[in-house]
């Protein structure tokens, strides 16, 4: 067998072939097996794409046995500790740490586009006030595509890179708008002089009637505004998820990408995915009090069971989550800032304890994850809780607009288009209706 190839056989007609073995930078080697059919007559079954990898990539890195993640090579630790979220943004866009005039540069450009057009505004008046501000997003994010249409080459770089500038600038106005449209509050606008957490955070809470001059208030404190920065960063990318994988589908096409950035708003919606730390405070609620951690720990152990113990473990991490490592000491940080914690809060810390310190879960090592900690700390931060997995997607659109730059320079880029392993009918006889029966 020649070096780096694998070879395949089919048992049933004796017919055998190679294919190339294929090394990245790090991580598992892949067989390329895309001649399988041509070569031996059968395709792969892979439900949920856990053995399949659907494109080459140069932003994330995770070694789920090892606990690392790495953003363009950089260990999130490091990150976590010296970067604000625009930088860790133009870090996943450009492969590299901007210098000081670079940062400037892309700072200045995310926040001349961070207004969004009036009529995208005027869009809001159609959803309900009861509207899941996910819906909103989805519905907003597409409408983006009738409003920028015109400058927008996806061939050329430059336009590209304004379409994921624009992207992450609008991000954080549209979600305020998704929350301020459902309390019944007047539009906030992005200010120029505020930071990019800042403006988001300002934009969600501040109320201009009661204020002569807009300065920095409670919801502008600088460990609420440290915690929400490492959220997004810790947020930013994750490899070929579910929603940046849909991205990537949608985007294959060569679909606009404003629609792309929506499907993967879509997919980021789902309780398995984006939705995990909203889950967490539903679990924290369902428990009810530290008197019954015990009951529900013996309800996660049994397999029988329906009870899920949310915001544990985590399916790519078999070791330890380091995202979770970082926020957990913000996270308590956050808790103790609070004059006063709630019995929620109470709830968790003494859950997590409990997690921490059983056999069951440390010989499982089902340990807190990050969504076990975001979902605090957003609480903690009075972002309501179906407003959790808009957080998520303000964060992930600095990953996806990475992941869709990277596609678009690509000079193969073909249309996603996944096998099936078919089991219904084979061909049947039509039958008129009129000899069908009553």
């Amino acid at each position: 067998m020649a070096k780096d190839t694998i070879s395949i056989i089919n048992n049933s007609t004796g017919e055998r072939a190679e294919y190339p073995l294929l090394k990245g930078s790090a991580g598992t080697p892949v067989a390329d097996i895309r001649k399988i059919h041509q070569d031996l007559g059968f395709f792969t079954y892979d439900l949920g794409y856990v053995s399949t990898a659907s494109c080459k990539s140069s932003i994330t890195f995770i070694d789920g046995n090892k606990g690392i993640l790495l953003y363009r090579g950089y260990p999130i630790e490091d990150l976590a500790a010296n970067c604000t979220f625009i930088e860790t943004a133009y870090l996943l866009m450009k492969g590299h740490l901007p210098t000081e005039i670079q940062l400037a540069e892309f700072n200045d450009a995310v926040n001349y586009r961070s207004a969004i057009h009036e009529g995208l505004i005027r869009l809001f008046q159609s959803f309900n006030h009861d509207s899941h501000p996910m819906a909103m997003m989805v519905g907003v994010v597409a409408s983006l595509s009738a409003f920028y249409h015109s400058e927008l080459d996806i061939n050329n770089l430059q336009h590209r890179e304004i379409c994921a500038t624009r992207l992450i600038g609008k991000l954080p106005m549209i979600a305020s708008l998704c929350y301020r449209h459902s309390v019944g509050r007047p539009v906030v606008y992005p200010r120029a002089d505020l930071e990019y957490c800042e403006n988001f955070m300002n934009m969600m809470f501040s109320r201009p009637e009661e204020q002569s001059f807009i300065t920095k208030g409670h919801y502008l404190d600088p460990v609420a505004i440290k915690a929400l920065n490492l959220l997004f960063i810790l947020h930013a990318d994750h490899e070929q998820n579910a929603s940046t994988s849909t991205v990537r589908l949608a985007a294959s096409t060569g679909a606009n990408p404003y629609a792309c950035m929506a499907a993967g708003i879509a997919a980021l919606w789902g309780p398995a995915h984006g939705g995990a730390n909203e889950a967490v405070l539903s679990m924290l609620e369902e428990i009810g009090t530290v008197d019954n951690i015990e009951k529900y720990i013996n309800k996660a152990k049994d397999k029988n069971d329906p009870f899920r113990l949310m915001g544990f473990g985590h399916r790519v991490y078999k070791n330890f989550d380091p995202r979770a490592i970082i926020i957990r000491d913000v996270c308590h940080e956050v808790l103790a800032h609070k004059e006063e914690l709630g019995p929620l809060f109470e709830l968790a810390l003494a859950l997590e304890q409990y997690a921490l310190n059983d056999d069951y879960f440390i010989e499982r090592k089902l340990y807190p994850n990050v969504d076990f900690y975001s979902g605090l700390i957003y609480k903690a931060l009075n972002i309501p809780v179906d407003m959790f997995t808009v957080m998520f997607t303000i964060a992930r659109t600095a990953g996806w607009a990475a992941h869709w730059l990277e596609m678009m320079a690509s000079p193969v880029r073909p249309i996603g288009r996944p096998r099936q392993l078919y089991e219904g009918s084979e061909k049947r006889d039509f039958v008129p209706i009129a000899r069908r029966g009553k």
